[in-house]
């Protein structure tokens, strides 16, 4: 097994296809796995929450979980976003493949001890520390593959990077729906959490190093901080930040929430409500994923995402003030909700990696897709407080956030277009 990707020729060898598959699964797995993270809590929130929170009788309110919801959401992306900074700042130091096992490790380990919390925040301060594992994983991930592999095949594997989450989503909805989360049983549901450390002792062990960039750290030690917010790239980078702020707001301020909408509307007696909700959200965002890179490769960068925006625009617009039962209804829109918002997680990882040279890809990438975390985490407050606001409403306040998608409508024409370009060195 070499330890290294040798450089892309015309006809590839076989040991070097076979180097770029076990970078592709390894990168796949690790975001599959995330996206497994991410739709834990969805699922458990509502349950785990009742029954932490003082009432007077019963079950806490939705008024009161809305807003912790928001509290532990917020957490969540924040660290995520320092994640993605100091995971993608290990990557460009010392390699993606050992920083990304660092991570795997950092997001299996504290989801798994969500099962010990008896407090929501000790639920906040758990997922606080697993995000920073969550948000290292996505960039390390990325940079490894859009590195290993030829130019023409970009498209295809940003939309496959994509959907990995999305996979991840649905497959932690599919034991949602066999095991029924209540206020008594979501506490195992978490132990789902510490799978993937498994993974990370086969990436350490199989995973070759990206020799684009080995031969870029050749000149000397790389300082990508300092770098990314050079004049250079400056603007770039504040451009990059605000395409996945759009996105991300639009899904952890609206999207995220729909189990618990549809617990909500069910009255909570039909537990399996909020496990169909997630599935079919995932099904939607995977093909979503796959779509949206395949447009970005086809039409262009900037013309696919404000197709995006306008899209998840209309879709959200309907499903948050016309749908008023659960039933088909709300399921085909979820279905669309879900298509829509996470087609932007296939453009992401195609173009992020186009706008930053080699030496400094992983942090530029990471800290652009992390930091919408951070404006992603003020979406989440917010709609925790529009809920309180609205009587517990998940529909209006979902209904005022997604408005976030105008913003991308405007912003992305004044980006690059980099159709057609090879990664930068």
């Amino acid at each position: 097994m070499p330890n290294t990707v040798q450089p892309l020729q015309q006809t590839e060898p076989p040991l070097q296809k076979r180097a770029q598959w076990l970078v592709l699964t390894a990168a796949f797995l690790g975001w599959m796995f995330d996206g497994l993270e991410m739709g834990i809590f969805p699922l458990v929130a509502r349950p785990a929450l009742q029954t932490m929170l003082p009432a007077s009788h019963g079950l806490a309110p939705d008024k009161f979980i809305g807003t912790w919801m928001g509290y532990i959401t917020a957490l969540f992306l924040i660290g995520a976003a320092f994640g993605g900074l100091m995971f993608g700042w290990l990557g460009d130091r010392i390699g993606r493949v050992r920083a990304m096992t660092l991570s795997i490790l950092t997001y299996s380990i504290f989801s798994g001890l969500c099962f010990f919390a008896q407090e929501p925040w000790h639920l906040g301060a758990l997922r606080f520390i697993a995000a920073f594992g969550m948000g290292g994983e996505w960039s390390l991930g990325v940079a490894l593959v859009m590195e290993c592999w030829p130019r023409d095949k970009r498209p295809l594997l940003a939309g496959v990077i994509g959907a990995a989450s999305n996979v991840g989503f649905a497959l932690i909805a599919l034991v949602g729906y066999f095991f029924k989360v209540t206020p008594e049983s979501w506490r195992w549901i978490m132990i789902a959490g510490a799978a993937p450390a498994v993974l990370a002792l086969g990436i350490q062990l199989v995973v070759p190093e990206s020799e684009r960039w080995k031969d870029s750290i050749k000149e000397g030690v790389a300082r990508p901080i300092a770098e990314i917010f050079s004049s250079n790239l400056l603007t770039t980078t504040l451009l990059a930040i605000a395409f996945a702020s759009v996105a991300l707001i639009g899904t952890w301020g609206s999207v995220q929430w729909m189990p618990l909408w549809a617990d909500q509307l069910t009255h909570g007696e039909v537990p399996r409500a909020k496990a169909v909700t997630q599935i079919v959200s995932g099904i939607g965002a995977i093909l979503g994923c796959l779509a949206g890179a395949l447009a970005a490769g086809k039409l262009g960068r900037r013309p696919a995402y404000f197709a995006m925006c306008l899209g998840s625009l209309l879709v959200c617009g309907y499903l948050f003030r016309f749908v008023h039962e659960y039933g088909s209804e709300f399921l085909l829109m979820v279905f669309l909700a879900g298509a829509t918002t996470a087609a932007f997680y296939g453009w992401l990882p195609l173009y992020l990696p186009e706008l930053f040279p080699t030496r400094v890809r992983a942090t530029g990438q990471g800290l652009c897709f992390n930091c919408g975390r951070i404006l992603a985490a003020v979406g989440a407050l917010a709609q925790g407080q529009l809920v309180s606001s609205y009587g517990g409403s998940y529909a209006k306040a979902g209904a005022s956030i997604t408005l976030i998608y105008i913003v991308g409508l405007c912003l992305i024409w004044l980006a690059p277009e980099t159709k057609d370009r090879p990664l930068p060195d």
